[in-house]
């Protein structure tokens, strides 16, 4: 009997012990993963050219690859805007204003983006110009701002649209948020989510924009890509649907009648984080077998997002900057290539 007790005793202290080791563990994980989940920054890399008066989305809808009469006040869409042959000049960002559109696009991108629509514009009654400085456009995460403003309602959906006074809420794929802020309430925004958690910097937005697979043109890819190569139809940027925009013979052709050679995939590498337009080898070819398009620091590893022959990538063997670089391994993406959904739109 006393060995029984002595067991059974033994036993509830083992319970007991494994018990609270498990709810440190977990409260370990919550923590980190908590902590890990708010952040935010400044989106300095990017600019805001706007495009306003009567005409602006008439004149905007002949010249990019979304469809705006898809866009609302409650939504915001990606798109591009193409070259006749349809290699991307730029890709962008788009929220509606009362009186027109906010386009945002890589900084470097914005003054000769500018400089091509208004050529185009002149018959136009919509005025275009720079308001880079007229906006301050964070990046967080969706519990970061629910945390800094409790009451407000954080939409669910990607793409939609949200407002508390004069900011904008705009919700992208994955736990990303937008924050646009005129330039006058930018401060008051910076405090409410520095109560939160402090700023990270930038490459920790472009680390979470990697990891959703969401491609994006900056100068030296200029001109470089179709949209299918970065899976812009992939995240609802080009419409199939709507009339004719500049290079729109070329990216409807190759939906329905080409075979796309090149495609965006996500890899990770021991390495420095590249530049966009970097250079990828592989042994199946002898010169270049694609791009990166956007890279970013994740520990002590890069994970980036390129452009590659679909052969190259079979055949797995993916080497940064030359032939002798560092291996890359490749990495999964948040969402599927699906032809039929593209479509639609």
């Amino acid at each position: 009997m006393f060995s029984a007790f002595r067991e059974s005793h033994l036993l509830s202290a083992l319970t007991r012990f494994f018990l609270r080791s498990m709810m440190r563990v977990h409260f370990h994980y919550l923590r980190f993963h908590m902590v890990d989940s708010l952040f935010f920054c400044t989106l300095s890399h990017e600019g805001v050219l706007s495009i306003r008066g009567a005409d602006a989305s008439k004149f905007l809808q002949g010249q990019v690859t979304c469809n705006l009469n898809y866009l609302s006040r409650e939504t915001s869409t990606l798109g591009a805007r193409c070259t006749p042959k349809g290699r991307m000049v730029s890709s962008f960002r788009l929220v509606q204003e009362e009186d027109g559109l906010l386009m945002a696009l890589a900084r470097e991108l914005v003054e000769p983006q500018l400089a091509d629509l208004k050529k185009y514009a002149v018959f136009s009654k919509s005025v275009l110009a720079d308001e880079s400085t007229s906006w301050i456009r964070f990046g967080a995460s969706a519990e970061t701002v629910r945390q800094a403003w409790p009451a407000l309602d954080v939409p669910e959906q990607t793409n939609r649209v949200a407002y508390l006074e004069e900011l904008k809420i705009v919700r992208l794929s994955g736990e990303r948020v937008e924050l646009w802020a005129p330039q006058e309430h930018a401060s008051s925004v910076r405090d409410r989510l520095t109560k939160v958690t402090e700023e990270a910097p930038l490459e920790r937005w472009l680390l979470e924009q990697i990891r959703a697979g969401v491609g994006q043109v900056f100068g030296p890819t200029r001109e470089l890509f179709i949209p299918q190569m970065i899976n812009l139809q992939a995240v609802d940027g080009v419409s199939f649907k709507k009339g004719c925009y500049t290079g729109q013979e070329i990216v409807a052709r190759m939906q329905y009648l080409g075979k796309l050679k090149r495609r965006l995939f996500r890899l990770s590498v021991h390495s420095d984080a590249p530049e966009p337009g970097t250079a990828l080898f592989s042994p199946v070819h002898t010169t270049s077998v694609g791009e990166v398009v956007l890279a970013a620091h994740a520990g002590d590893m890069t994970e980036l997002l390129a452009v590659l022959q679909l052969d190259a990538q079979e055949d797995g063997r993916i080497h940064l900057g030359a032939l002798e670089g560092p291996l890359c391994e490749l990495l999964d993406l948040p969402y599927t290539i699906d032809t039929d959904r593209e479509i639609q739109r």
